[in-house]
């Protein structure tokens, strides 16, 4: 089974097992995060509908990126400025594709029944 999943501005395509590398999110090696942006599901070829379906990864590790070097100049002004940026992101390791989350309107509907 795999799902596209849309976290940091950018779309993943994951399948269980799957490490990806995505823009900086918040937590400790080893933590738990979930990922509920869906957009896409399937198995093969045949598409699954995506409401309520989440992606559960564990965060390996806090990374940088590769320094990238920022340089400006301009010609005959004796203007020059170097800069560099290292971006920081998270390893994720995709544990399962396809935990559904109960919707507040189920949820209310089943606290009504109880009661």
């Amino acid at each position: 089974m795999f799902a596209v999943v849309r976290t940091g501005g950018k779309q993943y395509r994951v399948a269980a097992g799957d490490k990806i590398v995505v823009e900086k999110i918040e937590g400790d090696a080893g933590a738990s995060v979930t990922l509920g942006d869906v957009l896409l599901a399937g198995e093969g070829s045949e598409l699954r509908s995506v409401e309520g379906f989440t992606v559960a990864a564990e965060i390996i590790a806090q990374a940088k990126a590769d320094k990238v070097i920022v340089f400006k100049k301009r010609r005959r002004h004796n203007y020059r400025r170097k800069n560099g940026h290292r971006q920081q992101h998270t390893i994720l390791k995709i544990v399962s594709v396809g935990g559904h989350t109960a919707k507040s309107n189920e949820g209310e509907t089943a606290q009504a029944a109880q009661a």
